[in-house]
């Protein structure tokens, strides 16, 4: 279903340019953008997956990964094709990185015909707490993502995004009323590894971190540890850095081992082995980062919920099973306050 996009603007010779991401793609008559869903058609910009998920699925809210945002409750996760990234190291390949000639194919093959007001009813009939844009990069589908997000706030469900934080600033204008928590995956911290491996720049993702904490937003962070590209502690210590001194202590940073096999171009990479997740988990600490969390591997305790002061477990987790020990924000041994959203 074709849905006119709410942020572009028309220029001469029927060329228009979006303004949903932070590539502002001008785009001639009959072709589409960076995201490949976004088309010009007779002057006019159509978002082309309207309606269309390509995956919606109950997940926990561990897996976005959320830790700090009622753990243990289940989230609706929601998305389409496309992506405005080109990330060699994508796991969600076969969906984000279409065939710009092949759309049409696409959505016939991946496509499920879903209204924002059915995704809130499920929402609801699964005893889910939030809806989380995810699997792709919701920026892509805004249109839609806002449309789902309006009405489940009408139903008191929270919403969840989970992106590589390239949105325009008017894009971020219009969510940030409407979001109540988001993960943004900081893949390095490396203009050059932006540029050569995902088709982005830093400094915007950078920015666009510091103005979700301006809007009172729950921010994570994830960065995924890929051996010999984002491994290197020099450079994790300026992101770690970054984290503490421009975001807040508070911010949850989530470290996660790289599937060689499971990436769309880095098939011949070297998986992340457990001893440099330990030794970039320290950097976090070593930088000030209160919770830092370990994913993707199977080791005790790397993914507890920490209190800073006392160091008593107070959020236990073994995969997604989830043991809150909370005293309501606090915790339950000295009454430190845990920051995060939990009730």
């Amino acid at each position: 279903m074709m849905y006119e996009s709410i942020n572009y603007k028309k220029r001469d010779n029927q060329l228009v340019q979006c303004n949903t991401c932070s590539h502002f793609c001008e785009i001639q008559p009959g072709n589409v953008g960076v995201c490949a869903v976004r088309k010009n058609i007779q002057g006019k910009l159509e978002l082309l997956v309207y309606g269309q998920a390509a995956a919606a699925n109950i997940d926990p809210v561990e897996k976005k990964p959320l830790f700090h945002f009622y753990p243990g409750s289940q989230t609706f996760s929601v998305g389409t094709l496309g992506c405005n990234f080109r990330c060699d190291n994508c796991q969600n390949y076969e969906i984000s990185q279409i065939d710009k000639l092949k759309l049409e194919q696409s959505l016939q093959n991946y496509g499920i015909a879903i209204s924002a007001q059915e995704i809130v009813d499920r929402a609801l009939n699964g005893n889910c707490k939030s809806i989380a844009y995810t699997y792709n990069e919701p920026t892509i589908f805004l249109e839609y993502a806002l449309d789902i997000m309006k009405l489940a706030r009408k139903k008191g469900l929270k919403n969840i995004w989970v992106s590589n934080g390239f949105m325009s600033n008017s894009t971020l204008e219009m969510i940030a009323p409407y979001l109540d928590a988001i993960n943004i995956d900081l893949k390095s911290f490396d203009q050059d590894f932006y540029q050569k491996y995902c088709g982005a720049d830093l400094p915007i993702v950078k920015q666009n971190c510091q103005q979700i904490i301006n809007y009172n937003i729950w921010l994570e962070l994830t960065t995924l540890i890929i051996p010999d590209y984002t491994d290197d502690y020099k450079m994790l210590g300026k992101l770690t850095n970054f984290i503490k001194n421009r975001l807040g202590e508070q911010v949850p940073w989530h470290i996660s081992a790289f599937s060689p096999e499971i990436s769309w171009k880095m098939r011949d990479g070297k998986p992340t082995s457990l001893e440099l997740l330990y030794n970039i988990y320290k950097i976090g600490k070593k930088a000030g980062l209160k919770y830092v969390y370990a994913g993707n591997v199977v080791d005790e305790g790397l993914d507890d919920t920490v209190c800073d002061h006392c160091k008593a477990k107070v959020i236990k987790r073994i995969g997604y099973k989830v043991s809150n020990n909370l005293d309501d924000n606090k915790c339950f041994n000295c009454q430190r306050e845990i920051q995060g959203v939990f009730k």
